[in-house]
């Protein structure tokens, strides 16, 4: 039996129901644990009800990112935002301690291209300290998450290197790297040396292939080894399944059960 947990994305998994009915749906296809993007649709008590009626754990949530018709993909760089992010964040924070969250993942956004690049690194550093400190008084971990710029042009944190000298240099307490594995063999491969090399920042792992963020065995990497390494290493928290299912999504999960059983 593999010593890893795993977890479902609730916002990309099931889909074929509303988020309401994804608890269930994930909770007979075995899982204990799931995420959510964005669960702000729902209630805080719509959510416990469904948590504990299926017991499931909710592991992390998104502080809300703006308005993301309007093509923000994130607060936390956007001078003049500064509010809007507190605001945000507050939101975030009153969510995971009403329904047990463990972690809180800030998304760094897309900086306007009108606005000097000292004073984007200033707005951010001044965001992320602000929310590292508020969730380190929550008992809740802050992750920062880095995402491709081929699905998001411009998003400011892209690469698994900015965030670790971000969370050094700014000395953030209670933060981690979120590890998008998708987003990094898009951005810089070498998967397994990269977890490797950060283990001790790394908090959360997210898992889809590449091409086409599908689920594992659809495209080029190889997550046998990638899980392996991670067990080898010692990983303790989630690895959540944050894919697109290529097809109806319990029809999808064959790989999960045949690691699951692996000695």
């Amino acid at each position: 039996m593999s010593r890893l947990k795993f977890a479902a994305n609730l916002s990309l998994l099931f889909t074929e129901r509303p988020l309401i009915e994804r608890f269930a749906a994930a909770r007979a296809a075995g899982f204990d644990a799931v995420e959510i993007q964005f669960p702000y649709s729902l209630t805080p008590e719509q959510i416990r009800q469904e948590l504990e009626t299926h017991q499931l754990k909710l592991v992390l949530i998104n502080i809300p990112a703006g308005d993301w018709e309007a093509g923000e993909r994130g607060l936390a760089c956007l001078p003049g935002r500064e509010q809007a992010f507190a605001a945000a964040l507050d939101q975030a924070l009153d969510w995971a301690q009403r329904l047990n969250v463990d972690k809180i993942n800030c998304l760094a956004g897309v900086p306007p291209a009108d606005m000097s690049a000292e004073l984007i690194a200033q707005t951010l550093a001044q965001n992320l300290t602000l929310a590292a400190e508020r969730c380190h008084q929550a008992g809740i971990e802050l992750m920062i998450e880095a995402i491709n710029t081929e699905d998001v042009p411009g998003f400011y944190l892209h690469r698994s290197a900015q965030v670790c000298e971000l969370i050094k240099r700014l000395e953030l307490p209670s933060t981690g790297l979120q590890y998008d594995v998708y987003h990094m063999q898009i951005m810089e491969g070498n998967l397994i040396s990269t977890l490797q090399r950060n283990a001790d920042k790394i908090g959360h792992i997210q898992i889809a292939d590449v091409p086409g963020r599908h689920e594992p065995g659809t495209g080029e990497i190889n997550f046998t080894n990638l899980f392996k390494a991670l067990e080898a290493q010692g990983y303790a928290g989630h690895i959540s399944l944050e894919y697109v299912p290529k097809n109806q999504t319990e029809a999808g999960l064959g790989w999960l059960a045949t690691w699951m059983t692996q000695d």
